[in-house]
């Protein structure tokens, strides 16, 4: 399934953020912070990546529904982008 550069760029762009955010976890860590501030910051990555996969499901079921035939012959017949979906439920 080709996905539009704009989603591309915006799942790279909340990946970066996620991984800025891990090191920031990381560094909390070494200076003994807080557990609920741990906890909070883990909870938000972990927000955030999810968000990054949900983008990417979209973008899957807008092209499966625009373009169902093609969807089909690349792997992605609706049943699989809606299990994908699932999996991030």
């Amino acid at each position: 399934m080709q996905l539009p550069e704009e989603v591309i760029e915006d799942i790279r762009k909340r990946l970066h953020r996620v991984g800025g955010q891990i090191e920031g976890i990381e560094r909390m860590l070494d200076e003994g912070r807080e557990c609920r501030d741990v906890v909070t910051q883990i909870s938000a990555a972990n927000k955030a990546l999810e968000q990054a996969g949900f983008r990417l499901v979209a973008a899957g079921l807008t092209y499966c529904l625009a373009n169902p035939e093609e969807a089909e012959s690349d792997g992605y017949p609706l049943e699989t982008v809606q299990k994908m979906f699932m999996k991030l439920a």
